[in-house]
């Protein structure tokens, strides 16, 4: 039986994390990955591979749009091989320095499956070699979720990492699903020249962020061409020598919809099967995910866990985060909980959504008192000029303390214009000294001086 002084379970953002941080006061730390290939899900088939797509479809659909900048493009089109080919150039260099990293001598990296046969030991498979540690950290990530829906288990029915390796266009696709990678990879598809229908069961999709937010997408979306059906119930899936056909009904009766192919993106759940957690006195919430303290450590104290595996969110940089926390506090160091009220989240449709601090509804909901103001794209300068009309930036202050509470900006680039407001929410800086700030004319950036300004005259008031 080998004794280490920490053992990370899964080598991704969070458990890499994890490994390094306790690696700068012990000696021995293992990481037991057993993918078939290492480096996480968000290098390999993620952020990293979807942004990149993604980011082509958007050069494309610009070309696309020539003549509303006065340029005279004949065509554009997409090259699926060459997207393809790019995408994995991209990838390969992330791919490449995780790999160096995990196998370093610096760890001891084991490539096999891993089970708690006991709260303080695990049993590897398939070689039953016996594990303790002075901690564990499990970092396993996610896997796709398959809801209880007849036929959605039918092998030929893609997910998100067959959209990711695609190198032809499909001529017809349904997409099943109205989260953040249902509603990047519909885009994707239909800016590459897919025929796509998109079904989701909430009246909204994007449903963790606002109705407002939602409603500028789903605009969007539409007027780009994907068929948006919501607020379904969806019945069956069904498969014939023509694609697919999925049967669901509305408010206004039963549907059909037919496709060559058909994607499942209705979300993801914790990676927690077989980690024998109940051997190892480690609870699940109801939703699947492990239970946590402020410290990322289980009902086990010795058992800690971060990323997607524990939530609330799964989002790279808080799995990081988590990580972090956790291995500071496995060694005994001083470790600060992760503050997710000072959050920060990006979707990367077109335009994109992104929101910084404590969201407005969740704000209302414990009582504060908040000033709110936003100001629409189609009123400023420098987005009429870029053509990007669609959307609007909002933000919201504490009325009694007259501090930056949250923001929310859908529009052009706003995973970059959101960084403003989230320095500003971490730092607790007061509207009126954000109003110091030399907003540059004409810039994306500078919208965000309109409801600051706004909030100013409102606490003011």
């Amino acid at each position: 039986m080998d004794h280490f002084d920490a053992v990370i379970i899964g080598g991704g953002s969070a458990g890499y994390a994890a490994a390094r941080t306790i690696r700068e006061t012990r000696e021995r730390v293992a990481i037991i990955d057993s993918a078939p290939e290492l480096g996480g899900l968000c290098i390999l088939r993620g952020c990293m591979p979807s942004k990149t797509l993604i980011y082509s479809t958007e050069v494309l659909h610009l070309a696309r749009q020539g003549r509303l900048f006065g340029l005279d493009i004949p065509s554009a089109k997409a090259d699926m091989k060459e997207l393809h080919q790019r995408k994995l150039r991209m990838i390969d260099d992330f791919k490449g320095y995780r790999q160096e990293q995990l196998q370093s001598d610096r760890f001891t990296l084991i490539r096999e499956r891993a089970r708690f046969t006991d709260p303080d030991t695990i049993t590897l498979e398939p070689s039953g070699r016996k594990i303790t540690a002075d901690s564990f950290i499990i970092s396993t990530g996610s896997v796709v979720n398959y809801p209880l829906i007849p036929g959605l288990e039918h092998p030929d029915i893609w997910t998100s990492d067959d959209v990711l390796e695609l190198d032809h266009l499909p001529d017809s696709v349904i997409v099943l699903g109205g989260g953040v990678v249902a509603c990047e990879l519909a885009q994707f598809l239909v800016r590459a020249g897919s025929g796509v229908t998109q079904i989701q069961r909430s009246p909204h999709i994007l449903r963790e962020n606002s109705d407002q937010a939602a409603e500028v997408i789903m605009k969007v979306f539409r007027e780009e061409g994907i068929h948006l059906c919501t607020g379904t119930r969806l019945q069956r899936v069904t498969r014939d020598e023509e694609g697919f056909t999925v049967q669901f009904e509305d408010n206004q009766g039963h549907h059909e919809a037919r496709a060559r192919h058909l994607v499942n993106a209705l979300g993801r759940r914790p990676a927690v099967d077989h980690l024998g957690l109940e051997e190892a006195g480690v609870q699940l919430l109801t939703d699947g995910k492990i239970r946590v303290n402020a410290w990322q450590q289980t009902d086990n104290p010795r058992i800690y866990a971060a990323g997607d595996v524990c939530g609330p969110f799964e989002i790279v940089h808080i799995a990081i985060m988590q990580g972090e926390t956790a291995g500071l506090h496995a060694t005994g160091r001083e470790a600060q909980p992760v503050n997710l009220e000072t959050r920060t989240s990006v979707v990367f449709t077109d335009p994109q959504v992104a929101t910084a601090g404590l969201p407005l509804e969740e704000a209302g909901q414990r009582g504060m008192d908040l000033v709110v103001a936003e100001y629409p794209f189609d009123d400023h300068g420098k987005s009429i000029l870029m053509e990007a009309r669609h959307g609007y930036v909002k933000a919201w202050a504490d009325k009694e303390t007259g501090l930056l509470v949250g923001a929310e900006c859908v529009g052009k680039d706003a995973g970059e214009l959101i960084h403003a407001m989230a320095v500003a929410v971490s730092l607790k800086a007061p509207v009126r000294k954000l109003l110091r700030v030399h907003w540059y004319h004409p810039t994306l950036s500078e919208i965000w001086s309109y409801p600051l300004e706004d909030l100013l005259d409102a606490l003011s008031g």
